[in-house]
């Protein structure tokens, strides 16, 4: 039996999924709320999924940082767009001893954060997960669930796996959630953006799920391309990424359950996409090793000119 404490900051399809079930599993869970506070606090979290629907009657929820206990275990499960909001959210949460654990796609994010909190404290997180928030303390699970978890270290060289990264682990894995330790984060994140540029970014531009990308010989081939960028970006810091594991992400994505990428789901809603963290940070990290990566570099201009679109819109609405 463990007595870590944890915090959420962000109580979303992420932060909401693997809070709950971290809750459900014996936890001491502190959930940080924006939009549905006072739903939570009423009637708990809901969490439908394949491996069994629960709900969580009461849960702790807070609106305020300032108004949570510090925890070991301090979750950043927003996304990366509201990082500017992390100097005045993580500070209240942390104890001496506490572990900054990021559970956010994209590049460097680790860097930035360290800033706030030093180095020492911050771990990785990289979720292999279809999970939406659907409503107010409402998230759907709909298919897979692993995490990756790896040790940050100032210039990503490989941190091995720590003892603190086995209790983190032990505590997932007792909710039910896989389990990855990586020796090496720089390499499981490169790894995790074969996955979500292309998917991510093609989702947007072709207005698609992830079924209807598979579906098309072409874009399966266009996927396959901008995979390899991505490869040759791991390359260039060398981190070897072997063709199979291509094939694993193309195979796994055929297999899996219509899904609506979370990116897709900003662009709908007209909210800021992650694109800096899980697009222009790594197509600028290769060109500053010398690699150039001509099919990321289309897929972020153009991403960039809907996402502008998109913010024009929202403040057309405001107004």
């Amino acid at each position: 039996m463990t007595n870590r404490s944890y915090a959420i900051l962000g109580t979303g399809a992420v932060g909401g999924f693997y809070g709950a079930r971290l809750q459900k599993a014996g936890l001491d869970v502190h959930f940080l709320l924006h939009s549905d506070y006072e739903h939570v606090r009423q009637h708990g979290l809901v969490v439908e999924s394949p491996e069994g629907d629960f709900t969580l009657p009461q849960v702790k929820a807070y609106c305020n940082a300032d108004e949570m206990p510090q925890c070991d275990v301090v979750v950043i499960a927003l996304k990366s767009t509201y990082n500017h909001l992390l100097p005045k959210l993580l500070p209240a949460a942390l104890k001496d001893s506490s572990v900054v654990l990021l559970l956010q796609n994209g590049w460097g994010i680790e860097t930035e954060v360290a800033k706030i909190v030093g180095a020492e404290r911050v771990m990785g997180g990289l979720c292999f997960v279809c999970s939406n928030k659907v409503g107010p303390g409402l998230i759907r699970h709909l298919d897979y669930s692993a995490v990756a978890l790896g040790e940050y270290t100032p210039d990503y060289q490989p941190a091995g796996i720590t003892e603190r990264m086995r209790l983190i682990a032990s505590d997932f894995e007792r909710a039910g959630i896989p389990i990855e330790q990586a020796e090496d984060l720089m390499l499981a994140r490169w790894k995790k953006l074969v996955w979500n540029i292309p998917y991510n970014g093609l989702s947007v531009i072709l207005n698609a799920r992830t079924d209807e990308l598979m579906a098309d010989a072409h874009i399966r081939i266009l996927v396959e391309q901008l995979m390899q960028e991505v490869v040759a970006g791991a390359a260039a810091y060398n981190r070897a990424i072997p063709d199979s594991f291509i094939q694993k992400m193309v195979d796994h994505t055929a297999k899996m359950k219509p899904y609506r990428t979370s990116m897709k789901i900003d662009y709908d809603e007209k909210r800021p996409l992650e694109l800096e963290a899980i697009v222009g940070n790594p197509w600028r990290a290769a060109q500053s090793a010398g690699v150039e990566l001509p099919q990321i570099a289309m897929l972020y201009r153009q991403l960039k000119f809907l996402d502008a679109q998109n913010r024009e819109q929202r403040e057309d609405s405001e107004n």
